[in-house]
């Protein structure tokens, strides 16, 4: 339930917070005072399209806060532990919109995707504006209001979904068929191309060790040369390291006295003696065992020649070789025996199939047995707004040859006959822009009353709508504020004679600029607004007097 609103800087509004309790909430004033701005407000909350030219004037920012209490409320709290947003039983949609038009979206004071608002306002509050009026005439509107009385969006959800897995792999289909030769030829070059990698088997960094080994066995003979020379000066000849060093030795262990200063250097030259004679062993060692050959040297030099050549046919470093025979690899499993066969796509496109006409056929199942108790209870409404001779008839119709569709396999009409004996007709071909109105209302109405969603709001829907039928409009009204919470703007005095809770909107001029403002009425309040919506601007006592007479007569109808 929608517990507190607050606005800033929005439109007109300098500074709105408003309470709201169960029950129906009416919100009344003169026009373009911003009763607008409340619905408005709540829309941008729920994620509505932010524009920046409803920033105040002169503000930086728009500022907007929807608190709900959603104790009783088990899918929002569902909805929020999945996410991690959960705040005990509190529930807060903030909405920041700059001046430049980039708006911030906050649950529970964490910044969240605007498609995090969208789907839970969806599950906090539903909206119906009296746009509805037209929107009424399209069948897409009749569908999805009969899917809501039926309570199978999930199921159509399902069903459109089947069909954007069925239908894009029928566009595959019949790309395929159309490109057939193309197909062909491209499966022809993959194999070879694939058969001609697969025969290189080019390994992981098998170009990088070959260069290595090639450097290495092509200066054979300069590494044999070298090491050997290194193994006479370091122990061949008594003109070697290790000589030299000896006789360094001999010279200090010939000295007439002993001198401790010298005994580190003695040491090292000692130390220094093992080492040379070691290196002058593994010198030894390594020329000995080390062998060119020429043979695995031209082994070498041909495998690196057919890689290069490879890579130089393929326009590509020899290093990425590996990599496009993978990419070759997967492209050719998929046009020839894989996931894209023609083949494979047409038993794909046929379980497809079979799994949308399951699904649809569920739907299309949920639709006929709800029409008829639909079309029964909108009758009910009906005859309560004055329109007792209308007949209503929620029309399926199968598509033809059983095509899927993305909203199933039927259309949905709404059809009406205004008078006894005349066949039931579209909506647009019938009805007159009153009977529109009411209609509306009824269809609306019916469907909130199956709506799980515990906040409904209806903007003017009762235009085009008076007399004792107003009456009638406010008392479907309550009744269901008396389920749940319901906030109408509305200005019918009858409407809001019968409301719970009543928000005055008015607007006032200062020397600079133009302000809203929204204030709570109590009793005295909400009689002097319901003569003023009865009487215009100058208001007698017989006015005040039938004000009284019909608040009275609202509040009490219902106790």
């Amino acid at each position: 339930m929608l517990t507190q609103l607050t606005v800033s800087n929005y439109a007109i509004a300098e500074r709105v917070e408003l309470q709201f309790d169960q029950g129906m909430t009416a919100l009344t004033g003169e026009t373009g005072a911003g009763k607008s701005i409340v619905l408005d407000a709540l829309g941008l909350a729920m994620g509505g399209r932010a524009d920046a030219g409803t920033v105040r004037h002169g503000a930086k920012r728009a500022d907007i806060t929807a608190s709900f209490d959603v104790s009783r409320i088990s899918e929002a709290r569902q909805w929020l532990e999945e996410h991690e947003l959960d705040d005990d039983n509190d529930c807060i949609l903030r909405r920041v919109i700059s001046r430049d038009g980039r708006s911030r979206a906050f649950i529970n004071g964490q910044p969240c995707p605007l498609a995090h608002l969208k789907d839970l306002g969806s599950i906090l509050m539903d909206i119906h504006s009296q746009h509805q009026h037209q929107s009424l005439l399209r069948k897409d509107t009749h569908r999805r209001l009969l899917d809501e009385f039926t309570g199978a969006e999930n199921l159509a959800d399902a069903t459109r979904r089947a069909w954007q897995a069925w239908n894009t792999t029928r566009q595959r289909v019949h790309e395929r068929q159309q490109n057939a030769d193309e197909a062909e030829a491209r499966i022809q070059l993959l194999r070879y191309q694939v058969e001609e990698l697969d025969r290189l088997a080019l390994e992981e960094n098998e170009q990088q060790r070959l260069e290595e080994e090639q450097s290495q066995l092509s200066h054979a003979e300069g590494v044999l040369h070298n090491c050997h020379q290194a193994s006479l000066i370091c122990t061949e000849d008594d003109t070697s390291a290790a000589a030299l060093v000896r006789q360094a030795l001999q010279q200090l262990e010939q000295l007439p006295v002993e001198i401790p200063a010298l005994a580190e250097t003695i040491q090292m030259l000692n130390e220094a003696q093992i080492q040379i004679s070691e290196a002058g062993d593994n010198l030894r060692h390594f020329v000995d065992d080390y062998e060119a050959d020429p043979a695995r040297l031209a082994e070498v030099e041909e495998r690196l020649s057919a890689i290069y050549q490879m890579g130089r046919k393929h326009r590509i470093a020899p290093e990425n070789l590996p990599e496009l025979h993978q990419s070759l690899a997967s492209e050719l499993a998929s046009l020839d025996d894989g996931e894209g066969s023609l083949e494979k796509l047409e038993a794909e496109l046929e379980a497809q199939r079979a799994d949308f006409d399951k699904v649809a056929e569920q739907l299309s199942r949920a639709r006929e047995a709800a029409a008829a108790d639909l079309d029964q209870r909108i009758a009910g409404e009906l005859a309560q707004l004055s329109m007792p001779a209308v007949q209503f008839v929620t029309h399926l119709t199968r598509n033809r040859e059983g095509e899927p569709a993305a909203h199933g396999l039927e259309e949905v009409e709404f059809l009406v006959s205004a008078n006894p004996g005349q066949p039931a007709r579209p909506l647009a071909k019938v009805a007159s822009g009153g009977e529109l109105s009411r209609i509306s209302l009824a269809i609306q109405v019916v469907v909130a009353q199956t709506s799980t969603t515990p906040t409904l709001v209806f903007d003017e829907v009762d235009v085009g709508i008076g007399g004792g039928t107003a009456e009638v409009v406010g008392r479907l009204l309550r009744s269901l504020g008396n389920n749940g919470q319901v906030l109408c703007v509305t200005h019918l005095a009858q409407v809001a004679a019968q409301c719970h809770q009543h928000l005055f909107v008015s607007k006032f001029t200062d020397s600079e600029a133009t302000f809203s403002r929204i204030e709570s009425l109590d009793d005295t309040g909400r009689i002097s607004e319901v003569a003023r919506m009865l009487g215009g601007v100058d208001m007698t006592e017989h006015t005040i007097a039938h004000a009284r007479e019909m608040f009275s007569k609202g509040q009490a109808t219902h106790h």
